[in-house]
């Protein structure tokens, strides 16, 4: 059974880059059957926050990329990686290293002053003995000769040679364990076949698979996939885009939008743009990723945010479009919740060609709720004129006479007015819009009218003609 596992770290906000690397890994476990674990690397304990750990778990939440075990924290497995440590010293792989801060600086300067690559040169890798009054750190055998070759599923075999790789601390002064090591015991004990992760951890695997080979461990398959630059090409940045995924939520995005954009960062499948979250589990294979970085497009996001908006059954968008309601005081649900939902579920349909975000559709709905509405001033002026308020006095008699209150009769009713009146449509329609919505946009205005409802249509277009004759 294929098991992969996102293991994001708690050091800095996640971000989409992140959010890539656990849909891959989610997906590919979805499309086989697999187990899809999530591990939060807290290791680093001074720059590990709460705010980070609450970012990861809510945004995994939000996004639908449920995990089957987890979340597993590392700091909670330190006695564990204290016993494997203690395996390691044992078994003569691993050893304890004496060197000051100042003969490690010492020997780095001499390396690039003869213009050597830096690294370690194994001085305490056979000694025995110690010295007094320093903290050895504890340093894994990494083999002299030989090499490494990763078999990455996006990059194909890359080769290291060992020489090229000295020996790692896998244990601080302190006792603290560290990231490559912990790695190691955490995907070897939660039995982890596949590590989807980021190509900047590539040059980190040839010393985890040294590490896998000595605790006699089956070797994970690997695939390191690409990072994504900005538009400029540069690494992405928050001037990019490099926000906090939550910050998607907040900006009015649909986590399923997001993905959709995700995953075609680096691949693809035919032609085909827009997926269902059942269409990407369906047609995804790590293999069929790109070796090349991808670019981020915040333009190509909103477009496909909009798609999805006006694709996905509105009563699965009601939960969102609730949270930015409430975000701006507008949500209050009536006694009967159904109804409600039902009344946002049609909010929606009016107005998801005109708005590309949820944070936008809330803002543009603000007219639907309340009893009164703010006229724009400009647009009062210009719409509210003596002659429209007269045109508008008369047909709210119209209205308040309809023996169904629908857009079908609200639009018959409208046109004929206009008609009698030898008027083009939008000498009423647009006044009429500017009363009941206090400005010059909105859904046709027959359906605005029946999601409003008749008391409060005419109740508005009582105040603005009052207002104006004032």
């Amino acid at each position: 059974m294929i098991v992969t596992r996102f293991a994001p770290s708690p050091t800095g906000m996640l971000h989409i880059g992140g959010v890539r690397t656990a849909l891959f890994s989610w997906l590919q476990t979805r499309r086989l059957g697999g187990k899809f674990i999530l591990r939060v690397e807290d290791t680093d304990r001074e720059r590990s926050t709460d705010e980070a750990v609450r970012v990861i778990l809510e945004g995994m939440k939000w996004l639908g990329l449920e995990a089957d075990e987890g979340p597993y924290f590392q700091t909670a497995r330190f006695p564990r990686y204290r016993e494997v440590i203690a395996q390691l010293l044992a078994e003569g792989k691993a050893y304890r290293c004496y060197c000051t801060k100042e003969e490690l600086d010492q020997l780095r300067a001499d390396q690039m002053a003869r213009k050597e690559k830096p690294r370690y040169d194994g001085r305490w890798r056979d000694r025995s003995d110690s010295r007094p009054g320093v903290e050895p750190v504890i340093r894994f055998k990494n083999p002299l000769e030989g090499e490494v070759v990763v078999h990455d599923l996006v990059h194909g075999d890359v080769t290291f040679k060992n020489t090229e790789l000295d020996d790692l601390i896998i244990a601080r002064g302190d006792g603290t364990p560290t990231y490559n090591f912990c790695v190691v015991v955490d995907d070897m004990d939660m039995g982890v076949t596949h590590v989807i992760r980021g190509d900047d951890h590539l040059n980190n695997t040839p010393r985890q698979i040294n590490m896998f080979a000595a605790l006699g461990a089956k070797i994970p398959v690997f695939a390191h996939v690409p990072m994504i630059l900005g538009p400029d090409g540069a690494k992405l940045s928050k001037r990019h885009g490099a926000v906090s995924v939550l910050q998607y939520e907040e900006d009015g995005f649909l986590p399923d939008a997001l993905l959709n954009y995700l995953v075609r960062l680096g691949w693809s499948h035919g032609e085909q743009e827009i997926f269902t979250r059942e269409e990407m589990i369906a047609a995804f294979d790590i293999a069929d990723v790109n070796k090349a970085a991808s670019a981020f497009n915040p333009e190509k996001l909103l477009w496909l945010n909009q798609q999805h908006l006006m694709r996905t059954n509105p009563a699965q968008v009601v939960p969102y479009l609730r949270a930015h309601l409430a975000r701006l005081g507008l949500d209050v649900p009536a006694p009967d919740l159904a109804a409600y939902e039902t009344y946002l579920a049609r909010i929606i349909i009016a107005q998801r060609e005109r708005t590309k975000t949820l944070k936008e559709m809330a803002e543009a709905c603000r007219y639907f709720f309340g009893e009164t509405v703010t006229l724009d001033p400009k647009a009062a002026a210009k719409h509210l004129t003596e002659e429209a308020r007269a045109l508008l006095g008369e047909f709210s008699a119209v209205l308040a006479a309809l023996p169904l209150w629908q857009a079908i009769s609200i639009h018959e009713a409208l046109n004929a007015f206009a008609a009698g009146k030898a008027l083009g449509l939008g000498k009423v329609a647009q006044p009429l819009r500017v009363a009941v919505t206090g400005g010059t946009i909105s859904p046709p205005i027959d359906q605005t009218l029946e999601l409003l409802g008749r008391e409060r249509t005419l109740s508005r277009l009582a105040a603005a003609c009052a207002l104006r004759a004032g």
